[in-house]
């Protein structure tokens, strides 16, 4: 087995060794420059002077979009749209946002100094009073990312919540080795931090993305990757995404290969532009005769959805075919969840329905 496997990423321990040093002054170098700005803030602040910020504004969508306008889009993974300047002692709103921004910027501080992790929801219990909501706590990190031109997992902020992986991979986190290939069927927690990635190794001939654990735990008791030489997650293999046939699902889809608006400073690393979308298709309920039961009308709420996501640039330019499913979707009005395929058999989406779309390369 060891002599058949293909490295993906993989590299001696001279090169991991690299790897770390190169993080770690990354890391240093970040850490100076906020010390530097939390600096120079006190020092305008006991000068009687009111620092102020700049904040340049990202886009990668709009909603303006129309083939036939003769403006075109002047939407970009990486120029800016516009600058906010944010102000501590004039403005309340500016100050606020400040102040806010400030406060997160001295956990990232010491988040950085100390080697540690936190989440969003742990910082925003730091200051509950102050900051409100966790959405305030996402709008700084976001802020601080666009000021220091760097990534979330660079100030040491992970999600909450972990995805799942299986299949045939194996990687190292930090000191943990994680052998999915010793038990393709086992579900095992994808790392928060990235950065402790090492030695992955992986010989899967392609990517499932999925976007509900009560489908991946389906795959899993179906033994979908013994049968099939994959990696079932959430790049260089081929990734497809399978999503509910509804305009939630359909946007899921559309964040795994555009990235998302309010990530858009960060949008370029954080998508998957290659994706291919695998289902679930409006059309798909015919084609495998579901039962009337499993449809759904849209509701006024969904029809607004899609209506919004259709204005977006992106599927005038670069998806068309994608654009064409949900217009037939909020043409006919209705709307299925993966599990309805679990109506003919409760086998059938490991079985046959993923099996034979990927091997008759029935995806869009």
């Amino acid at each position: 087995m060891a002599g058949r496997e293909r490295r993906r990423g993989a590299a001696p321990l001279e090169g991991d060794e690299h790897r770390l040093r190169r993080r770690q002054e990354a890391a240093a170098l970040l850490l100076c420059r906020i010390r530097g700005l939390v600096r120079w803030v006190v020092e305008e602040v006991a000068a009687g002077h009111s620092p102020s910020i700049v904040l340049h504004r990202y886009r990668n969508y709009c909603s303006a979009a129309d083939a036939a306008s003769p403006s075109p889009c002047a939407c970009s993974y990486d120029a800016p749209v516009g600058t906010d300047v944010l102000t501590l002692l004039h403005k309340e709103c500016h100050s606020s946002r400040l102040n806010v921004l400030l406060r997160v910027l001295l956990v990232v501080q010491q988040l950085l100094q100390q080697n540690k992790h936190c989440s969003k929801r742990d910082i925003y219990y730091m200051y509950p009073s102050i900051f409100v909501e966790v959405a305030v706590v996402d709008r700084a990190i976001n802020d601080i990312c666009i000021l220091f031109k760097c990534s979330r997992h660079n100030l040491n902020v992970v999600p909450v919540v972990k995805g799942l992986v299986m299949g045939w991979i194996r990687f190292v986190e930090g000191e943990k080795k994680v052998y999915c290939i010793t038990n393709v069927n086992a579900a095992f927690s994808v790392p928060v931090s990235i950065e402790a990635i090492k030695d992955v190794v992986s010989v899967a001939q392609y990517i499932l993305v999925v976007e509900k654990e009560t489908v991946f735990q389906r795959l899993a008791n179906d033994k979908f990757c013994e049968r099939n030489r994959c990696i079932v997650i959430t790049l260089h293999l081929p990734a497809y995404c399978l999503v509910d046939s509804d305009p939630y699902g359909f946007d899921i889809l559309a964040t795994y290969k555009f990235g998302s608006l309010q990530l858009a400073y960060d949008a370029n690393l954080l998508r998957v532009p290659d994706i291919r979308w695998l289902g679930v298709f409006t059309s798909d309920f015919e084609d495998f005769c579901l039962p009337d039961c499993c449809l759904l009308h849209l509701s006024p709420e969904d029809r607004r959805k899609a209506e919004g996501i259709l204005a977006r640039c992106y599927l005038h330019k670069e998806a068309p075919e994608w654009r064409s499913e949900l217009e037939a979707m909020l043409q006919k009005g209705v709307k299925f969840e993966i599990e309805a395929l679990s109506a003919s058999s409760i086998s059938f989406l490991s079985d046959k329905y993923i099996p034979q779309k990927i091997k008759q390369g029935s995806h869009l």
